[in-house]
């Protein structure tokens, strides 16, 4: 493509994002003033449909098998390029990453690329993607599985942009990509079943599951002394008990564990892993261990398990 048509582009882009501000604007509040969880992105899924209904694009809902992911397309080819929008939130906490904004910035990227290429009568096709559950379930996965990037050969390039806070550019001097340290996850959740009984009545015919969690979490603190700098361990109890008389039968535990690479995550999950072992031998619970399929899941409803008696 010549730098002539590419400086065309450019300036068609512009202007269209310009005249598009205010309304991409109004869905990105639309999205952060509701926030929405996992697999439920009900008012962002019919927010950014109907603003692209309203601006004339063909939009599939619920594509692809998943209630809140959508898919719209211009142009045809054997080559395509895909803008992928998040817009689910955190619990408690709603958008604290930003995923309204990536919404709108693959939106706004989508429709500027759409109307230069129509302008400029440029070959190829480009979609945009709704892709739920970043946050929790694997949303890409599963849209990845349902062939939603098929073939992949096809797929020059699936792209998003995410908000970074401003001390990464400061700290690495760079902005963008080149200026975000990237890090591997994954997530757990840890089991421990005992068995109850009267705390002063008969402790010694219980197993104290919450014990059982205290432990472990006691282990993996006193392991952080030796991780490297720029791995993270993190957890909370989700479960514990229910009155301080009763001695816990069952206890759960969620923790994400965190590295530089997949590898290094790897062996910091085991290191960790025995962390949690360790406080089951101590108390002589049952331990599970669910593997969440996504690496930042906070629920993990499938995955694989490891059990420890």
């Amino acid at each position: 493509m010549s730098t002539d048509i590419i400086d065309k582009a450019r300036v068609i882009v512009n202007s269209k994002l310009d005249e598009l501000s205010s309304g991409l604007r109004e869905v990105s509040t639309t999205i952060h003033s509701n926030p929405e969880l996992a697999y439920k992105e009900f008012i962002a899924h019919e927010t950014i449909t109907s603003y692209l209904e309203k601006l004339g694009f063909t939009v599939e809902k619920s594509a692809w098998g998943l209630a809140t992911s959508f898919d719209a397309s211009i142009g045809s080819g054997e080559k395509q390029v895909i803008y992928c929008a998040e817009y689910d939130a955190l619990p408690e906490i709603g958008h604290a990453c930003g995923h309204n904004l990536i919404a709108i910035s693959s939106i706004g990227a989508f429709l500027g690329a759409a109307a230069a290429m129509s302008a400029l009568e440029i070959g190829g096709r480009i979609r945009l993607l709704g892709t739920p559950a970043e946050e929790a379930g694997g949303g890409k996965q599963d849209l990845i599985e349902a062939g939603a990037f098929n073939p992949p050969e096809s797929v020059l390039a699936a792209i998003m942009a995410h908000p970074m806070s401003a001390h990464f550019v400061s700290s690495f001097g760079a902005a963008g990509l080149a200026g975000m340290k990237l890090i591997a996850c994954q997530g757990a959740r840890v089991e421990f079943k005992g068995k109850t009984a009267h705390a002063a009545a008969e402790p010694w015919k219980g197993i104290n599951a919450l014990d059982s969690a205290v432990a472990a979490y006691n282990n993996v603190s006193m392991m952080r002394q030796q991780i490297e700098p720029d791995d993270r361990v993190h957890g909370v109890f989700e479960a514990g008990g229910s009155v301080p008389n009763v001695i816990p039968e069952y206890s759960r535990m969620h923790w994400l564990v965190r590295s530089p690479t997949s590898a290094r995550c790897d062996k910091l999950m085991e290191r960790v892993t025995k962390c949690w072992e360790a406080g089951a031998v101590a108390t002589s619970a049952e331990m599970t261990v669910k593997k969440c399929v996504s690496a930042s899941a906070f629920v993990c409803n499938s995955g694989h398990e490891l059990t420890v008696s």
